[in-house]
């Protein structure tokens, strides 16, 4: 299907890449890569891992390109007239074969990288650009779909196919198909360089993060910190191969409870130095020229397409429409989050004078006295908090959950291969019907070569086109093992990022559409993250809490008290948390409004901040040399504002359960069910929320969720 090209679909042309249609001899070769075999076994077919090695890639992706290629020539040379069934619904089913090469080489890039892997995704990279473009600059292509598309304007189509035949006319447009031969051959470098360089980008930052450690080799440094964050370390130690000491591993998940409890200032600066300092060491790994040259081949891109800047290109295809509004609501936010930081900082620093510190609050300081604030305030310590989160009641809790709110039943099988042993699979079922819905995969825990943060990806969309076929989604996160055997407790923030990456899941398990290019997550990236974060709500309720916050040693419920300071204090330190993430989301689209001529990204972060008035005392939450979401790819380039955007809507959202009573009113999540998780890209996202909710999103309900004062 072409959903796999369009999301590579700005991307690069070189004709001469692909091969013809098999011959005989690739056909032999076809059946000795397990790459190219169809997903077979239960649940409508499943990824089969076994026997997989790196160098089956670059002959699969021949191969698979060389089959889909053979299907659009028959789409694009089809005699008939052009009409939706003949064109559109043809490159629906077409490409399955390169959507399962696809989603297996996503496997192995996100959580399996090797030196030997990165080497082949250094080679196919380009080349998966060229043919992406080759399928978008396919002139008989192109003019087949314009056809449906004008004829769909005159005489309407059903909904869904009506939406369907506009995305993929405007996205063939917005990729470049109605440029001339020069523009058209232009374009094609600048993606396949692109297209390089975004490895480059992630390759650096994933060696930074398994190449630099900070090592403890004094138990005494280890003061401040408690048996489980000691255990994760001790572990870590072992796989860095220093057995009786302690790492700390270069990841957000290993060095943010570091800097919440560790005593030893000096080794809170280490950690935090190497933390922020990842891709920005003037050595191999330095990604500030990589910067530079993808903001200038975007910028010529942008101008090419017609477009004034990268960001203009990026937001003509979103809710926000533009940059401008983009930015209007970013700063909206900043003046309150920024005041509050300052008010979070005097708190600290006269906690930390009142101690006799004799220190300046610095970034290095603020986790570890915000945590001393929120107890001596809220009586709230986080180490007490995270007794009673561990990861597999969590995982329980969110199963609830999606039972109560969607009819989804989740249950452990053990008949489907996986690509390590860390992972676990579930069967999704309808409670009410009983039907398979879908599968959904765990890969909760960090190693080596898996990139950090948390994610969730969709092996296999759902669709009616053909037969009903079910979705497959994966979650996956970088928690650290403690001892073996024992719980995995994880704190607030991350049980709130657990919660997150589910809704995720939840929106392609929900999913209900024809075509695969609409289905589940497959929406505006200023929508996307609705969902997701509107989950995180659920999280702090009592049904939650009450039932399976359980303490990791008595199973004792997390007590009453507790959990009605956890409420109180859910807006401590919302100054920090929103300014660090604003901060990157306006370095992202100040970036992409520039011109990079002569940009140094370093000083351009710094003067920017500066002129807008930055804290001194914390620093984005992803400094440029490492910010994946605006270099590895183009996904959320001029778009890390999405989040945002997305939140006004999750706090209007939630709005609507407060004001029915409780977080799992029937009528609400039928509501939210019907036009938001189920539709995919069915209907605009404006309209689709409009139905949910009865009207727009207030930006009231953002301030107050945030703590901050509503005008």
């Amino acid at each position: 299907m072409i959903k796999t090209l369009l999301s590579i679909s700005l991307l690069a042309m070189n004709q001469s890449q692909t091969k013809p249609a098999m011959t005989a001899v690739s056909q032999m070769q076809e059946n000795k890569n397990p790459l190219l075999k169809e997903w077979a076994g239960a649940y409508g077919g499943v990824p089969e891992f076994e026997g997989i090695r790196v160098e089956h890639f670059s002959q699969a992706f021949d191969m698979a390109m060389a089959e889909n290629l053979k299907e659009v020539e028959a789409i694009a040379s089809n005699k008939a007239p052009a009409d939706f069934a003949n064109t559109i619904e043809a490159l629906e089913r077409s490409g399955k074969m390169l959507d399962r090469v696809q989603t297996i080489y996503g496997i192995w890039g996100n959580n399996l990288s090797t030196d030997a892997f990165r080497k082949v995704e250094t080679e196919l990279e380009p080349k998966l650009a060229a043919f992406s473009d080759k399928i978008i600059q396919h002139e008989q292509l192109f003019k087949r779909i314009e056809a449906v598309y004008k004829l769909s304007q005159q005489k309407p189509l059903d909904q869904e196919k009506q939406r369907l035949a506009m995305i993929y006319y405007r996205n063939f447009v917005r990729a470049g198909a109605q440029l001339n031969p020069a523009g058209k051959l232009r374009l094609s470098a600048i993606n396949q360089e692109l297209a390089s360089l975004y490895a480059q980008f992630s390759q650096h930052l994933l060696a930074d993060e398994s190449d630099k450690f900070l090592l403890i080799e004094q138990e005494s440094d280890l003061a401040g910190l408690e048996p489980q964050i000691r255990d994760a370390a001790a572990s870590a130690a072992n796989q860095k191969n220093h057995p009786g000491k302690w790492v700390i591993l270069n990841t957000r998940s290993s060095v943010d409870p570091f800097l919440t409890y560790a005593e030893n200032r000096a080794l809170r600066e280490k950690a935090w130095k190497m933390f922020i300092g990842r891709g920005d060491n003037g050595d191999a790994n330095d990604n500030n020229s990589l910067i530079v040259q993808i903001l200038k081949l975007r910028r010529e891109r942008a101008l090419l397409l017609g477009y004034q800047t990268h960001a203009h290109w990026r937001l003509e295809n979103s809710m926000a429409g533009n940059p401008e509004k983009a930015t209007q609501l970013l700063m909206s936010v900043w003046k309150p989050a920024t005041e509050r930081v300052h008010e979070e900082v005097r708190n600290m620093q006269a906690l930390a004078d009142e101690a006799g510190a004799g220190i300046r609050i610095e970034p290095w300081d603020y986790r570890y006295y915000a945590e001393k604030v929120r107890k001596a305030r809220y009586d709230l310590d986080q180490n007490e908090v995270q007794q009673y989160l561990q990861l597999d009641k969590l995982r329980e809790a969110m199963f609830m959950v999606a039972e109560k709110l969607f009819g989804l039943k989740f249950s452990p099988v053990n008949d489907v291969p996986v690509y390590h042993p860390d992972v676990q699979v579930w069967e999704v079922r309808n409670v009410g019907t009983g039907k398979h819905v879908g599968l959904w995969y765990f890969d909760a825990f960090a190693r080596e070569g898996k990139r950090s943060g948390a994610w969730m990806n969709a092996y296999r969309a759902q669709q009616k086109l053909g037969g009903d076929i079910t979705t497959i989604v994966s979650n996956n996160s970088n928690f650290v093992k403690g001892k073996p055997g024992e719980p995995v407790l994880i704190s607030w923030d991350d049980a709130t990022t657990l919660f997150h990456e589910f809704g995720h899941a939840l929106h392609g398990l929900c999913s209900d559409v024809t075509y695969p290019s609409l289905s589940g997550t497959s929406v505006f990236r200023d929508y996307v993250e609705f969902p997701s974060q509107l989950l995180e709500h659920w999280l702090s309720t009592p049904e939650v809490l009450s039932a399976y916050a359980l303490h990791y040693q008595t199973g004792a419920p997390m007590p009453q008290v507790l959990r009605e300071r956890i409420a109180k204090a859910s807006t401590f330190n919302e100054g920090f948390a929103t300014t660090e993430y604003l901060a990157s989301a306006i370095i992202d689209m100040q970036f992409h409004l520039a011109d990079p001529a002569n940009l140094d990204p370093d000083s351009f972060e710094r003067d920017k901040l500066n002129a807008i008035g930055m804290p001194a005392e914390l620093v984005m939450r992803h400094r440029s040399p490492q910010f994946a979401h605006a270099f590895s790819s183009d996904g959320y380039s001029a778009g890390y504002y999405s989040y945002l955007w997305s939140d006004v809507l999750t706090a209007d959202a939630w709005q609507a359960f407060v004001e029915a009573g409780g977080a799992f009113d029937k009528t609400v999540a039928t509501r939210l069910h019907k036009y938001v998780f189920s539709c995919g890209n069915t209907v605009d996202p404006a309209e689709g929320y409009r139905k949910f909710r009865g009207r727009d999103a207030d930006t009231k309900a953002l301030m107050k969720k945030r703590g901050f004062p509503v005008n």
